[in-house]
């Protein structure tokens, strides 16, 4: 019988005793990243949203992009805004300051004649200046929608937010209002 030990009816392998260690060694260490991840963990609070006019907030083209968003942004997750939410905004939260979009807005006041636009994937964009993250407004659909990111957060979510844009509102031919004088 060359398995087993002579009289005892034990396999050679490790001892009993070592198989408990390495099985309450693997055990701990699952313990304890679990316990990291838990401390880790960020606690998703309410995001408090600004308000702005917004006399088209309650469009049909407004609920149709809404609701079509994306829980995900790159690497943002879409936050819960705080009570009472402006109508017709999201927000997602990553590392640092959030994203947030608004739609319904009014024509951006500095959105005139010769101002610069960016297209990304088939939607126009006009960029506004602000002190924290860049602030991006449509500029080609029905309502004015502002997209505003935080500095660093990529090119992925403007691209995100620029297919379901296209996708769910059709473009119209841009009205940059009066040049300034």
């Amino acid at each position: 019988m060359p398995d087993r030990q002579q009289g005892t009816g034990l396999t050679d392998g490790p001892p009993r005793t070592l198989l408990i260690a390495g099985i309450a060694v693997a055990a701990a260490a699952v313990a304890t990243v679990l316990a990291i991840a838990v401390m880790h963990r960020t606690p998703h609070r309410p995001l408090v949203i600004g308000w702005v006019p917004a006399p088209q907030a309650t469009s049909p083209a407004c609920a149709a992009v809404t609701s079509a968003l994306p829980q995900r942004l790159g690497d943002y997750h879409r936050a819960t805004p705080a009570p009472p939410a402006p109508p017709a905004t999201a927000a997602w939260s990553g590392n640092g300051e959030p994203i947030v979009l608004r739609c319904g807005l009014e024509r951006p006041a500095d959105f005139v004649v010769g101002a610069p636009i960016q297209v990304v994937d088939t939607v126009q964009w006009f960029q506004q200046a602000d002190g924290a993250g860049t602030t991006w407004v449509t500029v080609d659909r029905p309502v004015y929608i502002a997209l505003t990111l935080p500095d660093g957060s990529g090119p992925t979510p403007i691209q995100d937010v620029s297919d379901v844009i296209a996708a769910t509102i059709p473009a119209v031919p841009i009205n940059p209002g009066p040049p300034r004088g």
